[in-house]
């Protein structure tokens, strides 16, 4: 006659649903076992490598060694190594005439190729990633430019940046705030926009339009010229065509003449070095709006 295999009792947790209870039955051995080695484990790794975080460093561990860190030391070596390969044509492009580089094929390349790394990384927050600009932050594939667009104008700019109180020659200009400060009456707003409309050619009151031309030409011509064309020198933009910084619609046109706008962008020349302002300079001149 056969033995019957034992049968293993457990008591219980305690716990009953429906009339089944929950046993506490142990856990495996191989499972406790691995659970405890990778304690072990977890206690080696702590005191051989870097592992926990502190304020602005973390342990280092008696071996004192990371993957982290040996991929920063990498990073560092290979940015070296190309710093050292590009110190002979970076040291070229920041001594160039800027008007001649075109004319220098490699050069050229160079600059375009730096330039496109230096905009990606520096500028496309607020131009966009292909440069065509948002609200409040000019396009800079058209042709229109509130500072000249050439490569020298681009340069100056880049370099020392547009309305800011860090660089002495930042470009600056600053258009009054003709409805807050009381300089105009509503009624006079709203006749130079409808004129304003009529410049840049679209839909417009006549009549309050021929009205603001006379508030125009008190106001506004001495920046934005006679014609509507602008001033690159002020920074004042076109308003005779259809590209418009902040809106060109009448609820835009009266919010920019009641309050003004003032843009500002750093200077770069204490962020960039000169080659990297020549390359970027290059780079935008080239997109196709350049003048």
């Amino acid at each position: 006659m056969s033995k019957q295999p034992v049968k293993k009792t457990y008591e219980t947790t305690g716990h009953e649903w429906d009339g089944i209870e929950e046993l506490n039955t142990p856990l495996p051995r191989w499972w406790l076992w691995t659970f405890y080695a990778t304690i072990v484990w977890g206690v080696i790794y702590t005191i051989a490598y870097p592992a926990w975080p502190l304020v602005s460093s973390a342990t280092q561990g008696i071996l004192g060694k990371s993957a982290a860190g040996d991929t920063r030391l990498a990073v560092a070596a290979e940015i070296e190594r190309y710093a050292s390969a590009n110190a002979e044509i970076e040291a070229r492009l920041a001594a160039a005439d800027l008007t001649t580089i075109a004319d220098d094929t490699e050069l050229n390349a160079f600059a375009a190729n730096a330039g496109a790394a230096v905009f990606r990384t520096w500028c496309a927050q607020c131009h966009g990633s292909g440069a065509a600009g948002a609200v409040g932050y000019p396009n800079l594939l058209d042709n229109d430019w509130l500072w000249g667009g050439d490569i020298e104008s681009i340069h100056t700019t880049i370099r020392h940046g547009i309305r800011n109180e860090e660089d002495l020659d930042s470009r600056y200009s600053e258009m009054p705030r003709f409805g807050a400060d009381g300089l105009l009456e509503d009624q006079q707003i709203d006749e130079v926009v409808q004129y304003v409309l009529q410049l840049s050619g679209q839909e417009h009151d006549a009549t309050l339009a021929a009205a603001g031309e006379t508030v125009y030409l008190d106001n506004c011509a001495a920046c934005h010229m006679e014609d509507g064309s602008g001033d690159i020198y002020q920074g004042a933009p076109n308003l005779a065509d259809a590209i418009w910084l902040y809106g060109g619609d009448v609820a835009a046109l009266t919010e920019t003449v009641t309050y003004s706008r003032y843009g500002v962008m750093p200077p770069w020349q204490s962020r960039l070095s000169e080659s990297d302002i020549a390359a970027v300079a290059v780079y935008v001149h080239q997109l196709g709006g350049g003048e």
